[in-house]
């Protein structure tokens, strides 16, 4: 087991949650003002309200050129969902759990996926597993931080470079917040709540070329369902990652988003 010292320093706001989490300093119902309400999110000027919240997610999380992003349904959750019953199956898969979230993701793959060849690297509640023993041959799927727990992975060394497999990140309670490194992830996930205060239920997912690779090449044994889907006759349906949403998305939500995303800018300057 790999454990480190409590943290010294403690929040401001100590009304913490899994989320919806504590607004940024400041908020009011003013920064919902310019919120497109009443109308269809496919609409053009919505729909470019979207796209406008993916290209400063990609610039703000300083991602590399050929990563996407998409806004998908049922926040972090959805989003790892997604993941998971779009992309396991080719290999075998490696899965680390050592809080309440992560370990859902165990119960996924291995109760509900009902794939063979699976590891569960589990720790206690407060501890990590031992990273050393995670082969990256396979796929590989664990959380950046816990978000219950507040364990999170030292930083990006510990995966390998040279990786075969697949590594899917459910990064909800560290991204703007901890430093990621990019290269060592082919899905990362999160949702806006966590922390950028957001509101609930919209999640975020962000692709490899490599996980666009395997979504081309690879075709689940399973059903999946609508809200799971990624491609369109065996090609990666590009309009999710330029703003046409699954579903309808809450517009309210998204100037909320902008709004979380203009702080992360103004704090980070």
């Amino acid at each position: 087991m790999t454990t480190f010292p409590k943290p010294k320093v403690r929040p401001t706001n100590p009304r913490f949650s899994s989320g919806p989490c504590t607004k940024r300093p400041g908020w009011s119902l003013a920064a919902l003002k310019g919120a497109l309400l009443g109308r269809n999110h496919r609409q053009p000027e919505a729909k470019a309200r979207l796209e406008l919240a993916i290209n400063r997610t990609r610039e703000l999380l300083k991602l590399p050129p050929d990563y996407l992003v998409a806004i998908v349904p049922a926040s972090d959750t959805g989003a790892v969902e997604m993941a998971l019953w779009s992309l396991l199956g080719p290999r075998g898969v490696d899965v680390l759990a050592w809080d309440a979230f992560s370990r859902d993701w165990v119960t996924d793959i291995v109760e509900q996926l009902k794939l063979k060849d699976v590891r569960a690297l589990l720790a206690p509640y407060g501890d990590l597993p031992d990273l050393s023993q995670v082969d990256f041959d396979r796929d590989v799927v664990f959380a950046w931080n816990g978000t219950t727990s507040g364990v999170r992975v030292p930083n990006g060394d510990w995966i390998g470079g040279d990786r075969k497999g697949l590594t899917i990140c459910d990064a909800t309670s560290a991204l703007f917040a901890q430093r990621i490194a990019w290269e060592k992830l082919d899905v990362a996930t999160f949702s806006w709540q966590k922390v950028l205060g957001g509101e609930a239920q919209h999640g975020m997912l962000i692709l490899s070329p490599r996980a666009v690779e395997r979504l081309e090449g690879y075709t689940p044994p399973w059903p999946l369902p609508k809200l799971f889907r990624m491609t369109k006759n065996g090609k990666l349906d590009r309009g999710l990652f330029e703003g046409s949403t699954i579903n309808t998305p809450s517009m309210l939500c998204l100037e909320d988003y902008l709004d979380a995303l203009s702080w992360v800018e103004s704090a980070s300057r």
